[in-house]
């Protein structure tokens, strides 16, 4: 199915761009007309995405996140948070609620059950030394004006 409209945005891996992500995406999504839970859902699952970027992806470097979103006519949206850091050793160890990979830091270990308790379906792809990528789907509920 061909999206509707798309978006590709990258920024440099700073904690303070966090929120312009997730206000971004919340603004690309608004033409859908999402309830106000639903904005929040998003926005909370891309502010996840992307501090795991931050902290996991890149630590204790600067460098560059991407996302890309694309709409499409059945009211979903498919949103890609993208770093090109260390990778993820076992994708499935790290989804495990409560495993961090910082147990020195007080990181709770969250981010990927929020997500996808937020979202239809999250799926995560990750080479060691190449980067992550999440890509997260939400179908809205298109509420009619």
């Amino acid at each position: 199915m061909k999206p509707l409209n798309e978006m590709r945005l990258s920024f440099p891996s700073k904690s303070a761009n966090e929120a312009f992500a997730r206000t971004a995406v919340a603004a690309f999504v608004a033409g859908l007309d999402p309830t106000v839970d639903e904005l929040t859902d998003i926005k909370t699952a891309v502010s996840e995405a992307v501090t795991n970027a931050i902290v996991h992806g890149y630590r204790e470097s600067i460098q560059t996140i991407y996302i890309t979103a694309a709409i499409y006519p059945d009211n979903r949206v498919v949103i890609r948070i993208r770093d090109k850091g260390c990778g993820i050793e076992d994708i499935r160890q790290a989804m495990e609620p409560l495993y961090t990979s910082c147990p020195q830091e007080e990181r709770a270990g969250l981010g990927f059950a929020v997500m996808q308790s937020l979202c239809d379906k999250v799926r995560v792809t990750s080479r060691l030394g190449k980067g992550t990528t999440v890509t997260l789907t939400r179908t809205f509920s298109g509420r009619e004006s």
